[in-house]
């Protein structure tokens, strides 16, 4: 894995947010799927981690993205954790993989992957938090990966048309976006021959 990708593992992320502006708007969701690779070189959906959170203080909620997301934030099995412990406990999970792979770090992969990316970043300044795990800009971004397989962006039709199955009444929860979005990228990069040992 770590000569495949430069050092760096693939580890797949979905955010729900507060909103579109991750300067102003709560990080509420986020999981992360780290991409394994078996005996004979290909690549799968590793085991999920994910964490709800409790919106930091003085970011905000637009009342429309709730309604999309479908997130109730005072439902009592929601278990939203403060900012900096949410991510602790993904990052955790995210470093072991790392570490199992003997990568440096991992890289963001993500469905417009710069959205999520960013988000996660707002929030890590905002914590302090010290041990970020993903490389500050570099991205793998599906849309593209699909766009040029597929010619597909929208991640449902994606899905559809890499002959994977997409449960639209599943769709917009930060654990299902991720997991069928690993799958994606699993599908696509089992297709594309491994280059040369350097």
């Amino acid at each position: 894995m770590a000569r495949r990708f430069r050092g760096f593992l693939p580890v797949v992320v979905d955010v729900e947010t507060g909103g579109f502006d991750w300067n102003r708007h709560a990080l509420l969701e986020m999981a992360a799927v780290p991409i394994e690779m078996d005996a004979e070189g290909r690549f799968y959906p590793g085991q999920t981690a994910s964490a709800h959170f409790i919106p930091a203080p003085g970011t905000e909620i637009d009342p429309r993205s709730l309604e999309i997301t479908g997130i109730r934030l005072d439902h009592p099995f929601r278990m939203a954790k403060p900012e900096r412990e949410a991510l602790s406990h993904v990052f955790n999970h995210v470093r072991a993989a790392v570490r199992r792979y003997g990568c440096q770090r991992a890289i963001l992969v993500g469905h417009n992957a710069h959205f999520d990316l960013n988000f996660l970043n707002a929030a890590v300044a905002r914590s302090g938090h010290k041990r970020n795990p993903f490389h500050p800009f570099s991205v793998f971004d599906t849309v593209s990966l699909a766009g040029i397989a597929y010619g597909q962006t929208v991640l449902a039709r994606a899905m559809q048309a890499a002959g994977l199955d997409w449960d639209a009444s599943e769709a917009h929860s930060a654990v299902y976006d991720a997991e069928q979005t690993a799958r994606l990228f699993c599908r696509i990069a089992n297709a594309w021959p491994h280059p040369p040992a350097a």
